[in-house]
């Protein structure tokens, strides 16, 4: 009798939000971080860039929590990803949430910082949520929750470092303000709560989106380009220049993890770590690099993710398939809030629960990735590059539904006006192929693309490419070679497709409607003022 009644207040207590055992939130989410990290190379094995990556406090938390190695984003594009990971829905179902430049927020579409808020969680944020698009950060109530009082230098960390460190004659102390910005931000919104009320807290600083200072690297963590040698991907050039340019956003990935270490520490002295859910991850690959960002290739699309916290079986390494609008009703669930009709995405609680390593669930054996509009289209008033593909254990299959556009950008404009020097290419995205962004690995390779040594990485970064592409990621996990024309793979390509265009049809892609008409026409494309 006792156990019922206790059962039956605590649902009362629930339904007015007054449940005091929820676990806290903390969400560390890293602009353009793809899956490297430190932890990695010891599942992979060595011989990769993950050699020289240094992420102590997320390796540490992982052998603590779950280690996810198939873990992906659902659109390699900053603000669609953002969306279905707020939704807990594909970037397709968000409307305007689809697209990057002219994104606008639908209001009407339940996010989980709003509902966890609604169910007596005290939430906030640090720098950035959902950008660009209007309003700015939406999903997470705009800026009504933001807790920046120690400011944002953060998000330029090695130029804030780099420039202030010369003039204090110390690049530690340098470091230290900007590690003392991140503490107290978050100490400013543990301080706002109430007493014993839950808290979720986002924690999304830009740094590791471009730009970095060159050779930061190397000056502020020590990681030395020469390192990268002969551990470069197929798709990057083994050259100097390039390796420096991995190496500074290796730095920009150290950065971010030494915050994850001070909001560790917080966590601990607040007493609040053992009953906080922590989860870490990054909106996609790396920026500026072929087979990155705005790709559906590995490199674009896979991110690093672990779990950590109360309910959380650690200890494990999962090799489950995870897209991360998964932790949308995975955060639901640990807030006892109800997940609304809508989200298609899973919670992860069966996974985290178990005491499993390796595969554990097997309905999680592929992700669904995909792609509109970036950057480029919004500008020259052209139209999406609109792609989608399907990832399992052996094969990833990719459709792209315009063939006849530039994934890109158009390569061969180039030369037809004033070439753009190497230091604009390096630091202007739009001079040339925009969808990839400004640096100096996309600088080095146009500039060199007359080289016969050069040519085919230009070609295979930035050529136009067929409507299927179909990779063997048994023989050949980089994704360089497309065997889609090929007659032994002619049933594997149509299970594949088959599989792929049932989940788009089951989840309403409207790039599956009227050929696409949704996405063809404004404000989905075209200008941007026609995005108004």
């Amino acid at each position: 009798m006792m156990t019922r009644l206790c059962s039956l207040l605590c649902s009362v207590a629930f339904g007015f939000g007054l449940a005091a055992k929820e676990p806290n939130i903390l969400f560390a989410f890293a602009d353009d971080w793809g899956r490297q990290a430190g932890i990695y190379a010891k599942v992979d094995g060595t011989g990769t860039i993950n050699d020289v990556t240094r992420t102590p406090n997320f390796d540490r938390l992982s052998k603590r929590g779950v280690l996810f190695t198939n873990a992906s984003v659902n659109a390699p594009s900053c603000t669609p990803c953002r969306s279905s990971i707020l939704s807990g829905r594909n970037f397709w179902e968000t409307g305007r949430g689809a697209i990057l430049q002219g994104a606008i927020w639908d209001e009407t579409i339940p996010t989980w910082p709003l509902l966890l808020r609604d169910s007596g969680y005290h939430i906030g944020k640090a720098y950035k949520v959902w950008s660009p698009g209007t309003p700015r950060d939406a999903g997470f109530g705009g800026q009504k929750h933001n807790y920046q009082p120690a400011g944002g230098k953060f998000n330029g960390f090695s130029q804030y470092v780099m420039g202030r460190g010369a003039r204090l004659g110390s690049m530690a102390k340098a470091k230290e303000e900007l590690y003392r910005e991140v503490r107290e931000n978050f100490r400013g919104f543990l301080k706002d709560r109430k007493e014993g009320q839950p808290f979720a807290y986002w924690f999304g600083p830009t740094n590791v989106h471009r730009k970095w200072i060159k050779g930061s690297g190397k000056k502020l963590w020590r990681i030395d380009p020469d390192d990268l040698k002969g551990k470069m991907p197929p798709f990057l050039p083994d050259v100097h220049a390039v390796r420096e340019d991995l190496a500074d956003y290796l730095g920009e990935i150290a950065a971010f993890d030494a915050a994850l270490g001070i909001l560790i520490e917080e966590l601990k002295k607040a007493g609040e770590y053992d009953n906080t859910l922590i989860v870490v991850s990054g909106d996609h690959g790396p920026p500026g690099f072929p087979h990155g960002k705005c790709n559906l290739y590995d490199f674009g699309t896979r991110v690093c993710l672990t779990i950590a916290g109360p309910g959380v079986k650690g200890g494990r390494i999962v090799n489950d398939f995870i897209c991360l609008p998964d932790l949308a009703p995975t955060f639901l669930e640990a807030g006892q809030t109800k997940v609304p009709a809508g989200m298609s995405a899973r919670s992860l609680w069966n996974v985290l629960k178990s005491d499993q390593d390796g595969w554990v669930d097997p309905k999680r054996d592929a992700n669904f990735t995909g792609r509109e509009r970036h950057v480029q289209r919004a500008r020259a008033g052209q139209t999406p590059y609109p792609q989608r593909a399907i990832r399992t254990k052996d094969f990833q299959f990719i459709i792209n539904f315009r063939p006849d556009r530039w994934p890109l950008g158009d390569p061969y404009l180039l030369g037809t006006d004033k070439e753009p020097t190497l230091e604009q290419m390096e630091r202007n995205t739009f001079v040339t192929l925009p969808d990839e962004d400004a640096g100096p690995t996309k600088a080095w390779i146009v500039a060199n693309r007359a080289d016969p040594k050069v040519k085919p990485y230009f070609e295979h970064a930035y050529n136009k490419r067929p409507r299927e592409e179909l990779f063997d990621l048994r023989k050949d996990p980089h994704q360089m070679k497309n065997v889609a024309a090929d007659p032994a793979y002619a049933k594997e390509k149509a299970k594949l497709r088959a599989r792929l265009l049932a989940y788009l049809k089951a989840t309403n892609d409207p790039r599956l409607i009227e050929n696409g008409k949704f996405f063809e026409n404004p404000p989905m494309s075209g200008t941007a003022q026609d995005a108004k």
